[in-house]
């Protein structure tokens, strides 16, 4: 059974009521698709900042791209899939000694199925043992996992000593979309070389090929020495791999792990969970303080029936005159870094900062800072369960199906019935393109100051945000594949300035920067957020007026190079402008 899901929560009201008591907050464990096993081990990571900027590493050109083993000449060593019933079987032992080993797969659904029901915990019964049995202690067989929240790791296959070829799990009740990764790892040793790579990556294009380096979090050094994840690798490459269609792309690095005998994770970006989400609300609800003008409610039940939670974040009192600003992350459950900036966000929001209090006492915020629960919890990289993309979906009527989305836009529009929404921002990431930009919304119909006033804020961010935000990477066209996402479907509504913010899965080349994002970075877009509003919103004019000359200028000098002396903007239209 699955109670509640797409459905309003029955308390759940249009509008909270920040410094009333608030009821004991209750997190239930998430809800798995039956098909799911999951462990019982509860994974939770130290957050770290490194001392200093982790440089992007210098990409490896494809001539220089090591051979890798095909899979037909290793063996099996791992293999969980919960959409493929194909179990597990060794290819070949000529690369480890001793017999062959069978790897038992766990009773899965046929590939190409749907949804049906959810429990807490997954897959009812005993779990099954996806990771080959060492032989003994000389084994030195890497042991993977990855059944435990946001995980996504299908198979491995040990093509040689300390080679491995990993296959990644499509996202659910779809053959596509693998971008995300996070597995486990452990028996490791120290001295030797590792080569990893995994060989079904979907995207034509990534940060890999520009300097991006995986994640690597180990247990020993977070116990002993507090370090948490950090960048590693070397010989980092990203190719095409394959010839068929849709084609399949290959990411491989090498890497030393820190200790022997050691537990150890790999990520594509700092991991945040369902669960790391529920944590940080029954924080937040048991603070005296800032629940006095924070409320946590369900905006309404996912199709596993995890709940989909709202903020409503205001000062105390009446609500009269205030206009809103929505925001919302992780529709797209791969993009973890969206919701370290949303984390960011709130920490600023509901601090004890002067400009945090005239915040809430100018606006009310209206959060939903995990649309996509689900997508989070299973581990998938761009869907839900519903085996579709449902930053596409906001169009459609289908509570059902989408229930996040559709009860998120028809939030909004009750909201819009009483008062101004004054901005939208949805926070994504981004796998192709360095630094932190924004998509606005200039369908090309609306007068010169309509536009310009569109390029306003993401100006005024990136002046606040010198070393990580760039503005000539923003995009404001409204194409017609795009009518469906949250950006362009709350701007048809009537929210007037309407955007997306994209955060770069690697980091910065701005202000003399060549590095990796940390989680303070991601964090601390929140805050420059919440300065850029009050900038925006200025009563004296002279910021707003200098950043629509600013613009205006900027778009000029585009056009008089394209089409000569005199050219102007003003009756070109978005797609051209950005062509």
């Amino acid at each position: 059974q699955t109670p509640c899901q797409g459905r309003l929560a029955p308390s759940t009201q249009p509008w909270g009521f920040p410094g009333k008591p608030q009821a004991p907050f209750s997190l239930p464990a998430p809800r798995w698709p039956v098909e799911c096993e999951v462990i019982q081990e509860t994974i939770e990571h130290i957050e770290w900042v490194p001392p200093k900027p982790e440089p992007f590493c210098p990409p490896m050109g494809l001539e220089q791209a090591l051979y890798t083993l095909g899979e037909e000449q290793g063996t099996v060593v791992y293999h969980s899939s919960p959409g493929n019933r194909a179990r597990a079987a060794p290819l070949s032992a000529s690369t480890l000694p001793g017999p062959p080993t069978t790897v038992s797969a766990p009773p899965t659904a046929p590939q190409g199925s749907c949804f049906t029901r959810a429990r807490v915990g997954g897959a009812p019964g005993p779990l099954s043992s996806p990771a080959a049995p060492l032989e003994g202690p000389q084994d030195t067989t890497l042991l993977f996992e990855s059944r435990f929240e946001s995980g996504n790791l299908q198979k491995a296959i040990k093509v040689g000593p300390y080679e491995y070829v990993l296959t990644l799990r499509p996202d659910l009740y779809t053959a596509k979309h693998m971008q995300w990764f996070y597995f486990r790892v452990q028996n490791t040793r120290q001295e030797p070389l590792y080569r990893f790579t995994i060989a079904n990556m979907a995207k034509h294009k990534s940060l890999y090929g520009q300097g991006l380096q995986p994640l690597l979090y180990s247990h020993q050094d977070a116990q002993s020495r507090g370090i948490g994840w950090r960048r590693v690798g070397t010989d980092v490459c990203y190719y095409r791999g394959s010839t068929g269609e849709p084609p399949m792309f290959r990411l491989s690095w090498t890497v030393r792990f820190p200790h022997n005998g050691d537990t150890c994770f790999f990520a594509s970006c700092y991991p945040y969970t369902y669960s790391d989400l529920q944590r940080y609300l029954r924080a937040l609800a048991a603070d005296p303080v800032r629940s006095r003008y924070c409320t946590v409610q369900a905006l309404c039940r996912s199709l596993a029936g995890n709940t989909v939670y709202l903020l409503t974040i205001t000062s105390p009192g009446g609500t009269a005159g205030k206009r809103v600003v929505v925001a919302s992350a992780r529709v797209h459950p791969g993009e973890s870094g969206g919701s370290w900036a949303m984390r960011g966000f709130l920490d600023f929001l509901l601090s004890a900062h002067a400009d945090a209090r005239l915040l809430r006492r100018l606006f009310v915020f209206k959060v939903v800072p995990m649309l996509n629960p689900d997508g989070v919890v299973v581990g998938n990289s761009r869907c839900s369960l519903a085996g579709r993309d449902p930053n596409r979906a906001y169009g459609m009527a289908l509570p059902g199906s989408f229930p996040g989305v559709w009860h998120l836009r028809a939030m909004v529009q009750r909201v819009l019935e009483e008062r101004e929404v004054l901005l939208y921002c949805d926070f994504h990431g981004h796998s192709r393109k360095n630094n932190v930009f924004m998509y606005g919304c200039d369908a090309g119909g609306d007068g010169t100051g309509t536009r310009l006033r569109q390029r306003v804020f993401p100006l005024m961010l990136s002046k606040n945000a010198p070393d990580k935000f760039s503005f000539s990477s923003c995009k404001f066209q409204v194409q017609k594949s795009r009518e469906g996402t949250g950006r362009v479907s709350m701007w048809r509504l009537g929210v007037s300035h309407s955007y997306t913010l994209e955060v770069a899965f690697s980091g910065s080349t701005l202000g003399r920067r060549s590095s990796h994002f940390s989680v303070e970075d991601l964090g601390s877009l929140g805050r420059l957020l919440c300065d850029t509003l009050l900038d925006f919103c200025d009563p004296a004019p002279a910021k707003f007026q200098q950043c629509l000359a600013e613009a205006d200028a900027l778009l000029q000098q585009q056009m008089g190079r394209e089409l000569g002396s005199g050219g102007s903007w003003s009756d070109v239209s978005p797609s051209e402008l950005e062509s």
